[in-house]
């Protein structure tokens, strides 16, 4: 079966005190924010947010895209001579990053709008469970269309719930012991790298779910993949919190101090990677040719996420944030409407790419019997698309999904509904 992963956060929706006031007369949008075509903006929203989540979304599309439909041949987005594979696969990485670092950025800000401490605790209480129920039913389900849950993958859903609900409890330190504990993981964790789950004997399990990715057999048939390990996750969403003042200030002070942090982290990136000092458990060789050469530079490992594999996504993200809130037009719009609604969007792009793949394979190999099986690496050797068609079927995905996105999108923007909070 596909390699089940990647990759959803959430932003909250914050009103605007004129909003709460008045709210059926027109207004115009506040800087920085984008209203929906033809609708009274009675939500503010920070469109860099929405638009950088939005894309990073769509290209999350085209990773899974691949994992659903490509040929059986296609199986290793790791192989530095394979270009076009791999930067397909690549280009895939910063979506778990930016989804979780603005998941934290969103907590700061919902937080901001005149909610105490305890309310903002309780709500990342709630929802990190919340999240972590539905990795387990309802995104499960989309993966595997398979009704008995004998399988289970902890994928970014669940890394996203499970940092929440730690961030429940981080909200109440002050920010500076947030953001230490955030560079603490991140920076820090590779150097647990020669601890395995052995050295916990019984309990090793729970070091499975830290930091040491696994089959976990849970008994009575019911085995559990822990593909996301928390402890680099957890960071990367304190990280997101301890930014968020940051998305308070004027459009022009966030996009300086985020291109100048981004660009740090960029040059750090580059300078661990280059020396292979540190950050990474497999270190970069030397390959016939400079473009594979070039790749297995960027052959980061994800799993769990290695510092260079958070500063080589993250960096770039933080320049792309700090000139996405002035971008307009018609892209631009369709980006933001995904960002709007990243539940949705996650949970209705596997059912649709699922049931893509049922024709696809059914077609093409005459069989679809590991589409509908809890169990991973059933897939045919032979059958599905080749790499030009995958990036087709992706647009079509992406095409389809928005009527849907821009409804949903809509009906957020005109209610303030406590449950619209949660999806």
């Amino acid at each position: 079966m596909m390699r089940l992963h990647d990759n959803f956060a959430t932003t909250t929706t914050t009103r605007s005190p004129s909003s709460a006031r008045y709210p059926a007369r027109a207004r115009k949008a506040a800087p920085g924010t984008l209203p929906l075509p033809g609708l009274t903006p009675q939500r503010t929203r920070l469109n860099g947010i929405d638009l950088v989540r939005g894309l990073v979304m769509v290209i999350m599309c085209l990773d899974h895209a691949r994992d659903f439909l490509a040929a059986g041949g296609e199986m290793n987005p790791r192989d530095v001579h394979n270009a076009g594979l791999f930067l397909t696969r690549w280009v895939t990485h910063f979506c778990a990053p930016v989804f979780v670092l603005l998941a934290g950025v969103s907590a700061y800000l919902y937080g901001s709008r005149g909610r105490t401490k305890g309310e903002l605790s309780r709500f990342l209480l709630t929802r990190g469970v919340w999240l972590i129920v539905l990795e387990l039913t309802v995104v499960r389900v989309g993966w595997t269309f398979h009704p008995m849950p004998d399988f289970l993958v902890l994928q970014v859903i669940w890394a996203i719930g499970a940092s929440m609900i730690v961030l429940a409890g981080l909200v109440h330190l002050p920010r500076w012991a947030v953001a230490t504990f955030a560079l603490t993981l991140i920076v820090g964790h590779n150097l647990l790298d020669s601890v395995t789950a052995s050295h916990f004997g019984a309990f090793g399990w729970a070091w499975n779910l830290l930091h040491q990715p696994d089959v976990l057999d849970l008994g009575g048939g019911v085995k559990m993949l822990a593909l996301y390990p928390l402890i680099p996750w957890v960071g990367v969403m304190a990280a997101g919190y301890a930014l968020g003042p940051m998305f308070s200030m004027e459009a022009e002070q966030r996009g300086a101090k985020l291109a100048a942090m981004g660009c740090a982290v960029s040059l750090a990136f580059v300078s661990l990677r280059v020396t292979n000092l540190y950050g990474d458990p497999q270190p970069w060789q030397p390959q016939l040719g400079l473009l594979p050469t070039l790749l297995s530079l960027l052959n980061c490992e994800k799993y769990p996420p290695s510092l260079l594999y958070l500063t080589m996504t993250l960096g770039p993200a933080l320049l792309l944030l700090s000139i996405a809130d002035p971008l307009r037009g018609r892209l631009s719009g369709v980006l933001v409407t995904f960002g709007r609604v990243p539940m949705l969007y996650y949970v209705a792009h596997l059912f649709l790419l699922h049931a893509m793949a049922i024709v696809v394979w059914h077609i093409t190999a005459g069989d679809t019997g590991w589409l509908f099986s809890g169990l991973p690496d059933l897939r045919p050797a032979f059958g599905g698309l080749p790499l030009g068609a995958v990036y087709a079927a992706w647009m079509l995905a992406v095409v389809t999904l928005y009527p849907l996105c821009r409804w949903f999108a809509a009906v957020k923007q005109r209610r303030s509904d406590w449950w619209l909070s949660y999806l």
